[in-house]
């Protein structure tokens, strides 16, 4: 595939099959978290983009072939697309780590899930029935439910995991037969523009793909608020969801929001009986907190550890992230990268600070890493931080602060331990740590949060579904109702042997 010119790089704005610069001409630098320099200039889109873009999504989905394509073909399409990602995997990766700051392992690892997910909404629908047959008692009528396409979507993607989000929206999207406008976060859009090029290179249709690069308060707030759109799907801050919503309620579209959490890792001292249990659980709170410097939703944030334990694995625990390797992404042996912009670590420093002030212990972490450490220098990097002796009333235990921040709450009852984890506005994830088969089960049943480990944190399936309680948003992603949320439910009741009624006599 052809790479475009230095001049065909700021035309980002892809509608009706077609690569443009921005409606105004402006443009923004998109910045290296490693080293804050910019590496790429994009096209910086406002409400006209975003007015054009939806025109086109909305001229293919009601005129073009997208929506009748037999499932089989549309199928095919995703299946394209997952090998075309295998095969342009480390150049992603790559893209991915430079944009978003993280290793460029895990920058690899995403673009294997993201390929996942367009393999297993391939499968999903390619497997279904045509529709459910409902009796309806007599043998003169068929009456049947079928499944359509919701029409246009407008997707708004977060900063964290560019790609991956996408593809957990992009993909069911598509399987359903919808056409989209996306709307990726303005500081991380490379690998969703890399992605659109994948799905025209696969052979989708002019039209059915469409993306605006551009800010939230102008491309996003149009999106959302369109009458032209049927569904708008938001991953992002509580804040921004909120918005969403708002902006989306006039016109009764269709909403799905998935909006991060404040996620209990709980730790039951049973769990670290024997050594090689107490290592397991260190380790796993280490990768829970720290993976890609703690910007992730479902983060486990909050440590809750038995009473008893409590000395022993907090300090062992901050012995370990003292020794986490930051660095650029692609450097040799570098564990965790840089926050994703200044404004960010700006937050994390403000959410340590308060911590300090209402009474949090530091153990380890709390700063900017000192070049004498042998640290970066430049970058937006801020030191694996954990905050001992924390209490439900800190805004850093409350409020997501999606940075490498592990506040540490104990507990001396499973009941304690229960009210503890549940005690957030929040409900995306948490995770449970105990030998005990019984208390492993009742807690996770007892936990008001979408996903549950039981003595693991971070795995998903894309075949599960994913999404939270309370706060967390609405709706799901991935699994069969992750596909349900691009679609809208018909009964066709047919009356093969229609006759007159006589309800009026007349």
């Amino acid at each position: 595939m052809a790479h475009r010119t230095e001049r065909q790089a700021r035309a980002t704005i892809h509608v009706g099959g077609e690569w443009l610069e921005a409606v105004s001409g402006a443009t923004r630098e998109i910045l290296d978290p490693a080293d804050a320099r910019p590496f790429a200039v994009v096209a910086e889109g406002d409400e006209k983009d975003a007015e054009r873009a939806v025109a086109a999504a909305r001229q293919a989905f009601d005129h073009g072939p997208w929506p009748g394509t037999p499932v089989a073909e549309r199928a095919a399409l995703l299946r394209r697309v997952a090998g075309l990602l295998v095969r342009d995997r480390e150049r992603l990766g790559l893209l991915e780590s430079r944009d978003a700051g993280k290793t460029v392992e895990e920058g690899r690892v995403d673009i294997d899930c993201v390929a996942d997910a367009f393999r297993y909404f391939a499968d999903l629908v390619a497997a279904e029935a045509p529709g459910r047959v409902v009796d309806a008692g007599t043998p003169d009528v068929h009456s049947v439910v079928v499944h359509e396409p919701v029409g246009v979507c407008a997707l708004i993607t977060p900063w964290n995991y560019p790609l991956l989000q996408a593809s957990w929206k992009i993909a069911p999207a598509l399987a359903a037969g919808n056409t989209f406008v996306i709307k990726p976060s303005e500081i991380t859009p490379m690998t969703t523009i890399a992605l659109i090029e994948l799905l025209a290179e696969a052979g989708l249709p002019a039209g059915v793909a469409g993306l605006v690069t551009g800010p939230g308060h102008t491309v996003g707030a149009t999106l959302a608020e369109h009458p032209d759109v049927d569904l708008v799907s938001f991953t992002g801050g509580l804040a921004s969801g909120t918005k969403v919503a708002q902006a989306a309620a006039p016109t009764v579209k269709k909403v799905a929001l998935e909006l991060g959490g404040k996620n209990p890792n709980v730790v039951f001292a049973d769990a670290c009986a024997t050594e090689e249990g107490f290592d397991t659980a260190v380790d796993q709170a280490l990768n829970a907190a720290f993976i890609h410097s703690g910007q992730v939703c479902s983060a486990g944030s909050r440590l809750i550890v038995e009473e008893p334990l409590r000395e022993r694995f907090v300090t062992e625990l901050a012995r370990r992230a003292e020794k986490i390797r930051l660095g650029r992404g692609t450097g040799e042996g570098v564990e965790c990268g840089p926050l994703v912009s200044e404004q960010q670590r700006a937050k994390v420093e403000a959410y340590v600070a308060s911590a300090l002030a209402e009474g949090a212990v530091l153990r380890c972490g709390g700063k900017r890493p000192s070049p004498a450490e042998n640290r970066p220098e430049s970058g937006y990097f801020y030191e694996p931080t954990v905050l001992d002796a924390c209490h439900r009333e800190m805004r850093v235990v409350r409020e997501e602060v999606f940075g490498p921040v592990l506040t540490v709450e104990t507990f001396r009852t499973e009941e304690e331990a229960v009210a503890l984890a549940n005690d957030t506005e929040y409900g995306l994830a948490g995770a449970v740590w105990t030998t005990d088969a019984g208390r492993a089960r009742r807690v996770a049943g007892r936990l008001r949060h979408g996903t549950v480990w039981i003595n693991d944190f971070h795995p998903y399936l894309p075949q599960a579904e994913w999404g939270g309680f309370g706060r967390s948003g609405t709706g799901r992603e991935l699994g069969p109702a992750g596909l349900a949320e691009y679609r809208e439910t018909k009964h066709v009741y047919q009356n093969l042997a229609p006759k007159p009624v006589r309800w009026f006599a007349g």
